[in-house]
């Protein structure tokens, strides 16, 4: 039968497969870049082809939505405003999995129009209730379709005439209201979850802030003053999965990646857990992290120096936090030296200064910390079994 292979239970009448351009009439759209848009007043709001590759749901419900007008003075003489239950695609994207990528407009109480790179299409056959095209376009059974008519080589790129080879399943309108329900409550469940995360991202950003960085109680020292470079053992064996690295952005250490390493031509030293190590060539991009438990006696070479923490007076993690941040890291660039790829060397970065609160503060600042960076972990891993669940249903609901 012609069904997809998940439905609700009470449903059992044979989708029917249409070609999209029988489903859909196609309409004209400018071609205005960012610098003829704005996001403060207008007549016409404009849908760029960059907000639906990064910044709006499948459903852009007009309600909360927030689209750019266009400039006054560069408002096209022609052009089709649009209506609820319209589609827009994003015709070209460098990646194919983003071609052709699709959103649904909803309760439009606005003067919309489509443009950049976006192909607008509407329902000419009134088989489909507002809501249900969204998600049928962002299917799999879509997008498996879009990726072998897709073209280019960087760019990959459709028109509205692929829309001639491409061939999808329509239910009944009583199941398209179920499907669509059943997916917007879990896009809109997605959308709570990811602010929650972003809460929880300002408020430790917050305490970083008010608590480490702006600490006018704490004490101006030295690193020299709480570290101290580690004594440098070599190893005489070294193995690829024993080297380490410290990733740019704060984003800590982990087992390095990179293949083109040599293993006889650079010359490797242990590194213990609890050791802070940072990148000669990129602290000041926040290459610089604590090595965990999990990569205890990790390898790195000269470029990746290791330093042992007085923990009696120092709280590791309250340091990290400190270094970690932009505020702290970015300026140091000044600090580095040499010709060509200029470097952070140890004695500089041992004279760099930070504040020190108490060890007690610092302990208590620590572990709140801690305690959010958790909290914004474990909400994550719901965020990501939301969107599994939600990529599960678009490739099994639909043909």
């Amino acid at each position: 039968m012609d069904v997809p292979p998940l439905r609700f239970p009470g449903f059992s009448v044979e989708w029917e497969r249409v070609k999209v351009s029988d489903l859909l009439d196609f309409f004209s759209t400018n071609s205005l870049s960012w610098d003829m848009l704005n996001y403060e007043n207008g007549k016409i709001l404009n849908l760029h082809y960059g907000l639906i590759h990064k910044d709006l749901p499948t459903i852009v419900n007009m309600k909360d939505a927030n689209l750019p007008f266009i400039n006054n003075d560069k408002i096209p003489k022609n052009y089709t405003i649009c209506e609820s239950g319209d589609v827009a695609f994003a015709d070209a994207s460098e990646d194919t999995n983003d071609v052709g990528k699709a959103i649904e407009f909803i309760n439009i109480d606005r003067d919309i129009v489509c443009g950049l790179h976006t192909i607008h299409g509407r329902d000419k056959t009134d088989i489909t209730v507002d809501g249900f095209k969204g998600y049928l376009f962002s299917s799999k059974a879509y997008h498996n379709q879009i990726r072998r008519i897709a073209q280019g080589t960087k760019i990959y790129s459709i028109s509205s005439k692929n829309m001639d080879e491409i061939y999808l399943g329509i239910p009944s309108k009583r199941e398209q209201e179920k499907i669509f329900a059943l997916l917007y409550a879990i896009d809109r469940r997605i959308a709570t979850q990811n602010k929650i995360i972003e809460d929880l991202k300002k408020l430790k950003s917050a305490i970083i802030e008010t608590e480490i960085l702006h600490n006018t109680e704490a004490d101006i020292i030295q690193l020299s003053n709480i570290c101290n470079e580690a004594k440098q053992i070599k190893e005489e064996k070294p193995t690829y999965e024993r080297i380490i690295t410290v990733r740019l952005h704060a984003k800590g250490v982990c087992r390095s990646t990179a293949e083109n390493l040599e293993l006889g031509a650079t010359q490797y030293y242990i590194r213990n857990s609890g050791q802070l190590i940072y990148g000669k060539q990129n602290f000041h991009n926040g290459a610089i992290g604590l090595i965990p438990d999990t990569l205890d006696k990790g390898l790195t070479s000269k470029d990746i120096p290791s330093f042992d923490i007085n923990s009696n007076i120092c709280n590791p993690t309250y340091l990290l936090y400190q270094l970690q941040h932009p505020s702290f890291y970015e300026p140091v660039e000044a600090f580095t030296t040499g010709s060509g790829s200029k470097r952070l060397k140890e004695k500089d970065f041992l004279s760099l200064q930070i504040k020190l609160p108490s060890k007690d503060k610092q302990d208590k600042i620590a572990y709140s910390i801690t305690k959010i960076s958790d909290k914004i972990e474990f909400e994550n891993q719901i965020l990501t079994l939301f969107q599994k669940q939600c990529q599960y249903l678009l490739s099994q609901m639909f043909i």
